[in-house]
């Protein structure tokens, strides 16, 4: 199904072999160092790789890579390498329509490879810190993150951050914080956020130990901008930073703009959706 396809395109099956376990057969531009220049009856078959996906405790990986994270989720996992391949050999391409059979059936291939669509539609999630929230009146873009992330970081004392869960479908974005210590839950409408992006001037979070109060770890930052509740010109910028190496910030940032361009070009884009 996949020797004529362009490279980049991929399958994900359930794997026969490992029980709980996906079949992820990926299409690439160049055979494998071991068979290249080899006398091969068939040389497009070589073209087709071969990668077992494992579950783990936390999620799932790609077996056999020392550099390829534990994603929470196989869409996830999808997704991250389709903006960067890690250990694989080439970027996945999300597919627009499922594989035909080129025999001539007219019996579509199934893939469990979701569409841009039904992944856009159901949306990814993560857990981020949740930093800090600043009116911006009329100001988006950049401008607004980089004069927000100013303010933060001028702040004394520094807020504490909270770990929330974030979620990004094409309904738009929803905070929810677990342990409700500054709200439980809140959705910001997809049609009412403009702009996402990383921190214009690349600074980072420390996060520091609570027993020596020494930096542990410097995280990326990131914020969206969506219009402020019962306002109609008003904005908020809201301000996180990565949790886990394993949802850095720029895979979160490029998801959040592909699901808010693909929504506001769907007819079908809800305009009702209302803050919890």
């Amino acid at each position: 199904m996949l020797k004529d396809q362009s490279p980049g395109t991929f399958i994900v099956r359930d794997s026969n072999s490992f029980p709980g376990a996906f079949g992820l057969a990926l299409k690439v531009a160049t055979p494998p160092p071991h068979v290249a220049g080899k006398n091969i009856a068939d040389p497009s078959s070589e073209l087709v790789r071969h990668f077992l996906i494992e579950p783990t405790s936390k999620g799932v990986r790609i077996k056999g890579c020392s550099n390829e994270p534990v994603f929470g989720s196989l869409s996830a996992l999808i997704y991250q390498h389709s903006v960067t391949p890690l250990a694989l050999p080439i970027k996945l391409v999300l597919p627009e329509n499922d594989l035909m059979l080129k025999d001539g059936s007219s019996t579509a291939v199934q893939s469990l490879a979701s569409p841009t669509t039904q992944l856009l539609t159901q949306g990814a999630a993560c857990s981020l810190l949740y930093l800090f929230t600043m009116d911006t009146e009329s100001l988006t873009g950049p401008q607004a993150i980089q004069r927000t992330m100013t303010h933060l970081l001028d702040a004394k004392p520094l807020p504490v951050p909270t770990i929330v869960h974030f979620k990004v479908s094409s309904q738009g974005i929803t905070l929810t914080d677990n342990e409700r210590k500054l709200f439980f839950r809140r959705h910001y409408p997809v049609l009412t956020v403009s702009y996402c992006g990383l921190d214009p001037e690349d600074r980072r979070w420390n996060q520091r130990s609570e027993e020596t109060g020494l930096p542990i770890s410097s995280n990326r930052c990131f914020g969206f901008i969506a219009r402020k509740q019962a306002s109609k010109t008003d904005n908020q910028c809201h301000i996180f930073a990565e949790l886990e190496a394993e949802q850095p910030a720029t895979a979160i940032v490029n998801f959040v703009t592909k699901v808010m361009m693909t929504s506001s070009s769907s007819p079908s884009s809800s305009h009702s959706k209302n803050n919890v």
